[in-house]
């Protein structure tokens, strides 16, 4: 089961479990943008204190969930499907949420094909989500 970083929540709740999703320090710029550096969790001029380092990094690793944690943003960890999602910052939810728009994300059809939301701006269309579970 994975793990989250929700409200009353600091970054000393944060732990590595042994199930956590790991992945290599080198991988975090691609993966997210971010560089873990001994100021913290740095992108562009902007860096976020980690207040101990060992809560999210271990032989060389970061725990993906305990570093959205610390970015404040949303994860989902399927551990089983070996998945981690990361959602967008707050300022970015807030600001579609009063935009009302949505951000834009791209999704195969049936068939395979990619589309994005991007290109029917402007159009009326209706998304339907559906799960085998």
């Amino acid at each position: 089961m994975g793990k989250g970083y929700g409200p009353g929540m600091d970054a000393a709740d944060i732990a590595l479990l042994e199930t956590a999703p790991l992945v290599d320090i080198d991988a975090l710029p691609d993966l997210l943008g971010w560089t873990l550096k001994p100021e913290g969790l740095c992108r562009d001029d902007t860096c976020v204190i980690v207040p101990n380092r060992s809560s999210i990094e271990r032989d060389g690793k970061v725990d993906l969930a305990a570093v959205a944690g610390l970015l404040d943003r949303p994860v989902v960890v399927d551990e089983t499907a070996q998945l981690v999602a990361i959602g967008a910052s707050r300022e970015q939810r807030r600001s579609a949420v009063n935009d009302l728009r949505a951000p834009d994300f791209q999704l195969p059809d049936l068939d395979g094909t990619w589309h994005a939301l991007s290109d029917h701006r402007s159009k009326k269309r209706l998304l339907v989500a559906f799960s085998s579970w």
